[in-house]
């Protein structure tokens, strides 16, 4: 595991869309070779989308051999409304870049059967031969997707009721009115993220400083279902210096002194355009 400090939140977004550019270039995919990369949403991960966004643009990386697979969606919400994760995908990220629609897999809320629904989205990933980089962020009570606190460690996508502290959360999003937020949702599990080959969490904010915290420092627990991957092979947390508030000085000034160690990867584009 490693835990990866930046100054701020887009010093963070940078370093983890620097590291999905890096990853996606040293793959070489190709027709027969796509890059398979996992997907949030939320606030979080805008920032990172940004930077991908500006990388694509600048001719620094392409999403032409890139399958996606998003975490979640809403139960019920129709697909074209402005907070269902299909529009945030798309008015975000996969309308400004060149990947096929066809490989940009979201999971449908509105499906007529939500476990075929579900059980076809996790046979997409097997076919796809699993995801290269589950990129992820979490909530303040330290869920990943929608595997709220309780969830199953091993869980794999399927229907979940949301608990009272993410609907509140996500009460901005709509209005403030609790009323028009969705009580249920599709998700990926702990065990569908687990079985990445890598996975990224971005942490960001001191209302997270205290998940990070549950994530890191204390042992797994299935009620802050992040602190699962701790027992997976390849995992970074990437934050900022908030999210760290409720951490040993001891384990902040640690990791610190490892991103000396890995400095290619603070920084990876330098060498891109090199092909090294």
């Amino acid at each position: 595991m490693r835990l990866v400090i930046l100054d701020n939140y887009d010093l963070a977004s940078e370093w983890a869309a620097k590291y999905i550019c890096n990853r996606i270039i040293q793959f070489r995919p190709g027709q027969d070779r796509y890059f398979t990369l996992g997907l949030p949403t939320g606030s979080t991960p805008l920032g990172c989308y940004k930077k991908l966004i500006e990388y694509h643009k600048n001719g620094d990386l392409s999403f032409k051999y890139v399958k996606t697979f998003n975490m979640d969606e809403y139960v019920g919400l129709p697909r074209n409304h402005p907070e269902s994760y299909h529009s945030y995908m798309w008015n975000n990220f996969f309308k400004h870049i060149d990947i096929d629609p066809k490989n940009a897999h979201i999971l449908d809320g509105n499906a007529a059967d939500l476990q075929a629904e579900c059980d076809a989205f996790e046979k997409k990933i097997k076919e796809a031969g699993g995801i290269d980089l589950f990129v992820g962020g979490i909530g303040p009570d330290g869920h990943i997707a929608f595997n709220e606190p309780g969830s199953s460690l091993v869980s794999r996508t399927r229907l979940k009721t949301l608990a009272m502290d993410t609907i509140l959360a996500n009460a901005k999003y709509f209005d403030g009115d609790l009323s028009k937020v969705p009580t249920m949702a599709l998700t990926v599990g702990v065990g569908t993220v687990m079985d990445a080959r890598e996975v990224m969490i971005l942490i960001t904010g001191a209302h997270k400083a205290f998940a990070l915290y549950k994530a890191i420092e204390e042992g797994v627990n299935h009620m802050w279902t992040v602190s699962a991957f701790q027992q997976h092979p390849r995992t970074i947390f990437v934050c900022d210096e908030d999210a760290t508030l409720e951490l040993r000085v001891k384990t902040v000034k640690y990791f610190k002194g490892l991103m000396h160690v890995h400095n290619k990867l603070v920084d990876p584009l330098y060498s891109m355009k090199e092909g090294n």
